[in-house]
């Protein structure tokens, strides 16, 4: 995909790096471009079932990504897109208004800040090392969320600690991260990548109809009333049903596997 974005495929799990790693990992323009481009072709890629994001490493060790690389502006006079848009559209840091079918998980080394810590929002999940670090370091600099972080924060983690972290722009470790929910593992430092794909392999095994189909009733939620929601649910439910992998999974139960919680055969 170009040097800036590195792929790699690991069975039905697929890599995304982001490859910047003197400046950080901060996206540029042409890097946000190509990302976009690189998860429309992972959505539509039926040999993957699960992508993680993660940032090259530099010479001091790990890092997610530093938001949008202002440098490029200063150097090149290009700007992200910041036009507005919606659903599905071009992002300023590239993804991040794209509503995909299939999760993505975050393999966070090192700072995720500004717009990189936007990026990990709009993932799934976020596996985070022991010494990485979250925060709205733009706040410095009068540049504002515009890649979903001020409502996606909100809804990780309540409007009143989002609240705190977006109008203080200051640093949150690892420990606080997972005590308010912001991240779903915290690892040893350097193991937030394997730990990612062995997460993702995990998901990969499931049933992919029925965890899909769980996951985006889970996000067309928001905005929708009780009733709204059930039958959403309800109706996406049977959409899984209908695939035949419920009556697959109830014919593999009743033949001993996955009895008391045991995982080990899925």
């Amino acid at each position: 995909m170009g040097k800036n974005v590195l792929i790699e495929d690991r069975g039905a799990v697929r890599i995304i790096t982001i490859n910047q790693p003197e400046r950080r990992n901060a996206v540029d323009r042409e890097t946000g471009d190509l990302l976009y481009e690189v998860f429309q072709k992972f959505d539509a890629d039926d040999s993957v079932s699960v992508a993680i994001l993660t940032g090259a490493e530099t010479e001091n060790g790990g890092a997610f990504c530093a938001g949008f690389d202002l440098k490029s502006i200063a150097e090149r006079g290009t700007v992200g897109r910041i036009e507005e848009g919606g659903e599905n559209d071009l992002g300023p840091m590239g993804p991040t208004r794209m509503l995909l079918s299939k999760p993505v998980i975050a393999a966070i080394e090192g700072h995720a800040v500004a717009g990189g810590m936007e990026l990990a929002l709009w993932c799934d999940l976020r596996v985070m090392a022991d010494d990485a670090i979250f925060g709205i370091y733009c706040r410095r600099f009068g540049v504002p969320l515009v890649d979903g972080g001020t409502f996606r924060l909100t809804r990780l983690i309540g409007q009143s600690r989002a609240m705190d972290l977006v109008l203080t722009g200051r640093p949150v470790d690892a420990d606080e991260s997972e005590r308010i929910g912001l991240a779903n593992r915290v690892v040893a430092k350097g193991m937030a990548l394997q730990t990612s794909v062995e997460l993702a392999e995990q998901l990969s095994r499931f049933p992919q109809t029925c965890m899909r189909n769980d996951r985006i009733s889970m996000l067309q939620q928001w905005g929708m009333n009780h009733d709204e929601a059930l039958r959403n649910e309800t109706r996406i439910g049977v959409e899984t049903m209908s695939s035949g992998e419920t009556f697959d999974g109830a014919t593999r139960f009743t033949g001993g596997v996955g009895r008391h919680g045991d995982f080990s055969d899925d």
